[in-house]
């Protein structure tokens, strides 16, 4: 289960008994990164509000106000789940909400692992197909899709994200916001990175999409042109 960045994860949960089994086994696999245990479905609804990094739920069906199953339906881009349930009857409902799996408690470390081993699997497999970003711009989610994407500007504590309709400014570091980025995106200078489908031309040190001039950088000029031979 060999993975080099951590997949963050949410608890939502409101017995302190699973919680603490879920914290413990969580600390135990080096994979998982713990973000939040949240005892209750609002508390869980803001906290993915304020982090739309989050990777993957674990999430009780059985949950005071609202069932995990309906606070699961209503979230727009949810992430990857793994219900988490004392009811065996349940299972049929996580199942249909295409969960990654299904835990009835009390389970084993074990089982517990198989369980992260499968969000692992599908998240290798869909990384070469990520078709877009979800990017969270004044506590308002925005979905972007790659090719509409002209570049991304580093600027301060905060990455652009600029389209032909939009910009769109979102709390990341540059370096996190370009790592996953296809091959057809390419970094031109220490605060830009291009999508190469939508470069107009190359005048000097600078690089036109659109109507935008974009600087290249003396140390990144060489692999630039060299890729465009």
């Amino acid at each position: 289960m060999s993975r080099i960045n951590k997949i963050s994860c949410i608890i939502v949960d409101d017995e302190i008994s699973s919680q603490n089994v879920l914290k413990n086994y969580i600390s135990k696999t080096s994979v998982l990164e713990l973000g939040k245990v949240c005892s209750n479905v609002k508390e869980a609804y803001l906290f993915l509000q304020l982090h739309p990094d989050i990777e993957l739920i674990f999430l009780d069906i059985n949950m005071p106000n609202q069932s995990g199953v309906d606070f699961y339906k209503k979230l727009q881009n949810p992430p990857p789940v793994i219900f988490t349930t004392a009811y065996s009857q349940f299972a049929v409902q996580g199942f249909e909400l295409n969960a990654t799996d299904y835990l009835l408690k009390p389970f084993s470390y074990e089982r517990f692992l198989a369980a992260v081993g499968k969000v692992i699997k599908n998240m290798d497999q869909s990384e070469s197909e990520r078709k877009y970003l979800i990017l969270n711009e004044n506590k308002i989610l925005h979905k972007v899709l790659l090719e509409d994407i002209l570049f991304l500007e580093a600027f301060g504590d905060y990455v652009k994200v600029v389209t032909s309709e939009k910009t769109i400014t979102t709390h990341s570091t540059f370096k996190n916001m370009i790592k996953d980025l296809p091959s057809n995106f390419l970094k031109i200078h220490k605060s830009f990175s291009i999508n190469l489908d939508k470069m107009k031309l190359i005048s000097g040190n600078v690089l036109e999409i659109e109507n935008h001039k974009i600087p290249i950088g003396p140390s990144y000029k060489a692999k630039v042109l060299k890729l465009l031979e």
